[in-house]
């Protein structure tokens, strides 16, 4: 496999947790609702971002693997007007939608994501670039690091029915209210 070129990507290094929802989350005062789009049959996924002051803002992501598994990865984002969004988002897809809290942490940052729909019951911690850096440093307590489980990839679960969800939270011994 030739490495692909970094020259446009931001590279991603990044740690995932599941947390129990039944635990309080942190304050924050910086939140996104967000949807995600994966593409179907694509590494390709479109996000729309909602934040609290109505700024909304729509781009296309690309996202490759710089090894065999999830933790690095290349990911380049174009930003998308109307008209580009629309006839992107024609295109067939699965869903995902969260809200993210976004909390800087020692200079870090650090998105706690509660998913909704399908996926309802499922919280998860995102910690990028900062291997030092735990759940516990923003107070929440970790059921179990997922970052090398693919199960626990956006483009997995996003095709994950309720049933599928439902069995990977219990495997973890998390019951979703």
């Amino acid at each position: 496999m030739t490495a692909p070129s970094l020259k446009y990507a931001r590279v991603e290094r990044e740690r995932r947790w599941l947390v129990d929802p039944a635990v309080p989350l942190p304050a924050c005062d910086d939140t996104l609702a967000i949807v995600d789009r994966y593409v179907t049959g694509s590494r390709l996924r479109l996000r729309e971002t909602l934040a609290a002051d109505g700024t909304r803002t729509r781009k296309l992501g690309h996202k490759v693997r710089l090894g065999e598994g999830p933790e690095a990865i290349a990911c380049t984002s174009l930003y998308l007007d109307e008209g580009e969004w629309g006839l992107l988002a024609a295109l067939p897809s699965h869903e995902l939608r969260k809200e993210r809290r976004r909390l800087r942490v020692d200079g870090h940052g650090v998105a706690v994501d509660v998913f909704s729909d399908a996926c309802a019951g499922l919280v998860m911690v995102e910690i990028d670039g900062a291997p030092d850096l735990s759940p516990g440093d923003v107070g929440l307590a970790a059921v179990a690091e997922v970052t090398l489980d693919e199960r626990f990839t956006g483009g997995v679960l996003a095709g994950l029915p309720r049933e599928g969800l439902l069995a990977l939270l219990a495997e973890h011994g998390v019951v979703p209210a």
